[in-house]
Parts: structure tokens; C-alpha cells; sequence
């Protein structure tokens, strides 16, 4: 068994709220300084920084993970996590297909950067990705189970785009296993108050800065041997599907 220290919650400069330093080569860099050997990256309603990705993590030893932080029609957060960047990538296909098209304004919301493996901009998203898609919260796990993929309610203790402080509860009846924490401070607390004992408690920085990356991280005991990077991301898929 080998120890991984995750991050599933991390924003490359896609996001328009996340910083233009947060390159898909730094976001590795820093993970790898921090400890850090499993990563996920997830844009708000994107994926296409997620190649460029998982390119840089390679070079710093970082077992990387395809994601997408969605906005649920009730603008809710959800984290999406895929097991290979192809399933990914077709995920990001449907939910182009569901997004409401504003035009981003870049002097309001910022810049959002597509790059290639050498943090060259090879692209830029001309329509706000921050705003809500037409998917409901009771939609997406099984949109996300379409490409094999996990879903959970983010950031579960905030009050910006939180289902609880969005509901008024944790949505029990939409069949999630795993909720997130923003603070580990707050896991006792959360798991009494809004029943949360049978769920898997993850907690990610939910990081749109550099310096917003933990050192403190939860981790995975993982089974790698013979060792790959799609073999630590099977086992941890096998590990989040038993729950």
C-alpha cells in the first residue's frame, strides 16, 4: 500500500475566478512541493484545461485526475471526477450542450486561458463559465455515471454556491455518497447536524490560487503495484464506488 495525499478540488486559469499562475505546470509543481501526489482538476464547467494537466503532472511525479466543478440549474456546486481524461472529455461534450451562453466579460470576471502542456495559451472561452448549466441537482449523478464518473455536492460548509446553505439541507434523496468539506474544522459538526454518517467525508482546498494549495491533506492508501497512473486512478475509483 502506498500513501496518497489528495487535492480533488483545484481551478487552473480556465476559471475565470482562478488565477493566471494557476497554469496546469504550476498547479503539478506546487502540488509536488506540498506533498501532494493526487490531484484533481476541476474547471467550472470545463474540462479542456484537464490534457495540459495531466501532461505537467507527469513531469513532477503527480498522479493527475480529470475533473469539472458544475453548476448545477439550481446553482449548486458539484465536483465530477473521471476516471480516464476520454470520459472526461465526452463529459465536457454534454455539458457544452447544457450551458447558458453569456459572453465572459474579462475586465469583470477575468481572463479564461486554455493551454497546452507548456503553459502556451492555445485558446481562449469566449462564453462566462462561472454562470448555471440546465442541469438539476437530481440530473447529474446520472449524467455523471453515463462516463463512469463520480459526482458529490462541493464545499458543503460555505455559503457561496453550498447545497445546504442552497437547500437548507444536505440532498440525502439524490443518492450521494461522498460530500465535501472546505474546513476540516467543521466535520464533526456537519456530520451531526445534517446526518452525514454513512457518507464519505472528502476535503479539498478548492484552491483558485497558488497559495491557496494545502499541505495538510487527506489521503488514500492505494494498492499500486505494478505501478501506472491509471492503475492508482482505478483503485481509487474502486475504493469511491464501494462506498
Amino acid at each position: 500500500m502506498t500513501r496518497y495525499y489528495y487535492d480533488f478540488h483545484v481551478h487552473s486559469c480556465l476559471s475565470p475566478c482562478g488565477d493566471n499562475d494557476n497554469t496546469p505546470n504550476n498547479l503539478a509543481g506546487m502540488a509536488s512541493l506540498n506533498g501532494v501526489t493526487l490531484m484533481a482538476l476541476t474547471d467550472h464547467n470545463t474540462c479542456r484545461n484537464c490534457p495540459a494537466f495531466f501532461k505537467a503532472a507527469r513531469r513532477y511525479g503527480v498522479v493527475p485526475v480529470a475533473g469539472m466543478e458544475l453548476t448545477t440549474a439550481e446553482d449548486i456546486h458539484v465536483v465530477c471526477l473521471f476516471e480516464t481524461l476520454e470520459e472526461a472529455l465526452a463529459f465536457n461534450d454534454e455539458v457544452d450542450t447544457r450551458r447558458i451562453r453569456v459572453k465572459n466579460r474579462e475586465d469583470i470576471f477575468g481572463e479564461q486561458l486554455i493551454l497546452n502542456e507548456e503553459d502556451e495559451i492555445i485558446g481562449r472561452e469566449e462564453d462566462l463559465l462561472i454562470n448555471a448549466t440546465t442541469i438539476t441537482l437530481d440530473e447529474a449523478p446520472g449524467i455523471v455515471q453515463k462516463y463512469r464518473g463520480i459526482c458529490y455536492p462541493a464545499h458543503i460548509d460555505r455559503q457561496s454556491n453550498g447545497c445546504i446553505a442552497i437547500l437548507g439541507e444536505f440532498p440525502h434523496y439524490a443518492g450521494f455518497k461522498i460530500a465535501e468539506l472546505n474546513d476540516r474544522a467543521n466535520k464533526e459538526e456537519y456530520i451531526r447536524r445534517y446526518g452525514l454518517e454513512k457518507l464519505k467525508i472528502l476535503v479539498s482546498s478548492d484552491a483558485h490560487y497558488l497559495d491557496q494549495l494545502r499541505e495538510d491533506n487527506d489521503y488514500f492508501d492505494i494498492d499500486d503495484e505494478p505501478y501506472s497512473s491509471s492503475l492508482v486512478r482505478q483503485r481509487l475509483f474502486e475504493q469511491l464506488r464501494s462506498l
